[in-house]
């Protein structure tokens, strides 16, 4: 995915704040899978993922509508931050209410083999990422979890733009390979 212009973000938010119901329909087309992604690496729980995406972009569009985004031109890592923040916060609120010493009961509900099954795929994609080279490992954390532009990325790398994005494909490629090489032994 291009990273988008700033002077095309700016205009894209001039237009939301103005009503625009096509220009907020764009922005959710452009940033959805991007904030879906982040959020289901984070939860690794596809519904929980699909809300926070949902929460993220009327976060936005209400910050947009209200004139509250300080830089417009900066409207990409705007939604990228929003995104993070809410992710963090749900897994806190998570953690605490996980906590046996938080006073909750731990719950029963859950099946035995769901949980087996969950925590082996997570452990056979932990162990997939490992076996990446570092350098892939930090892009995809960069871009995936952290949320950051190629052209942020490359800056903390010392790459370009089009290197981060070729290499981010690739160590998707190489993890999913490895996954599913994992997954049948």
């Amino acid at each position: 995915m291009q990273e988008p212009k700033s002077s095309e973000m700016a205009s894209l938010a001039g237009r939301i704040r103005s009503g625009n119901r096509a220009a907020e329909e764009e922005l959710v087309l452009r940033f959805r899978d991007r904030v879906l992604t982040m959020a289901l690496v984070r939860t690794r729980d596809r519904e929980t993922a699909r809300d926070l995406t949902q929460e993220t972009m009327l976060v936005v569009l209400s910050a947009i509508r209200e004139d509250r985004l300080h830089d417009p031109s900066r409207l990409a890592g705007f939604i990228c931050g929003t995104a993070r923040n809410l992710i963090s916060n749900w897994i806190r609120t998570r953690k605490r209410q996980e906590d046996p010493l938080n006073g909750d009961p731990p719950s029963f509900d859950s099946n035995p083999e769901d949980d087996f099954e969950n925590a082996e795929r997570a452990r056979l994609a932990k162990e997939a990422i490992d076996r990446l080279k570092p350098e892939e490992r930090k892009i995809l954390l960069f871009t995936l979890v952290d949320g950051l532009a190629p052209s942020e990325v490359a800056g903390r790398l010392g790459l370009t733009q089009q290197a981060v994005r070729q290499r981010k494909s690739r160590a998707l490629k190489r993890a999913r390979e490895e996954l599913e090489r994992l997954s049948r032994s």
